[in-house]
């Protein structure tokens, strides 16, 4: 998205797997042949060779908004997210299929359990693997009740500019985005805030609709 808001001219592919991404993180930016990784450095690289085009008429308030929801997205909302598919056991044959369903039967159920034990002891070392289901619940709760809080009163998060709700919208998407599969407790959350009207979805429709299928991999 933010490179169509700069109106540069970019191709993309679809990765599948991180490991074979800078840094093992999706997306990834190349420029010139270089390969940026991490969302927020990407955006820096291109505010600054578009000379400030991205952030502005942001104020240094508007500024540290972004920053601090950033930080809660990418932090908070996105390990919940993900612990609400990899650790919840009615969710997980999910993702023994659908992401595993490649690997050998015999190797499938092995190679999957050994990810989770990994995704368990980094959840743990975070911080919100220590806390009960429904403290976590309660956490998700608050995280999506401060984004109704702010975008139920402006077009985005950030003063009605695009730049900064880029990421938020991404995070969202990813962990809203189940193909064809049941919902997780977060995303089970989120549709509960959403009819009793707290997260005004309608004020990131056009954002998240535009991120749904966001490509992981970009050259310009």
């Amino acid at each position: 998205m933010a490179l169509t808001h700069l109106g540069l001219k970019f191709d993309y592919e679809t990765e599948q797997d991180p490991r074979k991404a800078p840094k093992g993180k999706l997306p990834y930016l190349i420029i010139d042949g270089e390969r940026i990784a991490d969302s927020e450095l990407i955006f820096e690289r291109l505010n600054t060779m578009t000379q400030g085009k991205l952030y502005a008429g942001l104020t240094p308030e508007d500024k540290a908004t972004g920053v601090a929801f950033s930080r809660l997205a990418e932090d908070h909302l996105y390990w919940m997210g993900v612990a609400s598919r990899w650790l919840d056991d009615k969710w997980y044959p999910n993702i023994v299929s659908g992401f595993f369903g490649f690997v050998p039967g015999w190797f499938r159920s092995i190679a999957a359990n050994g990810a989770r034990k990994t995704i368990v002891q980094t959840y743990d070392l975070h911080g919100l693997g220590r806390h009960t289901f429904e403290e976590q619940k309660g956490f998700a709760k608050r995280v999506l009740q401060a984004i109704a809080d702010i975008v139920c009163t402006k077009n985005y998060i950030v003063g009605g500019a695009l730049p900064l709700s880029i990421l938020w919208s991404r995070v969202c998407c990813q962990v809203l985005w189940t193909i064809n599969l049941p919902p997780g407790w977060a995303i089970s959350l989120m549709g509960i805030l959403a009819l009793g009207n707290i997260w005004n979805v309608s004020k990131m429709k056009s954002v998240s609709q535009a991120n749904r299928f966001a490509p992981d991999n970009l050259t310009l």
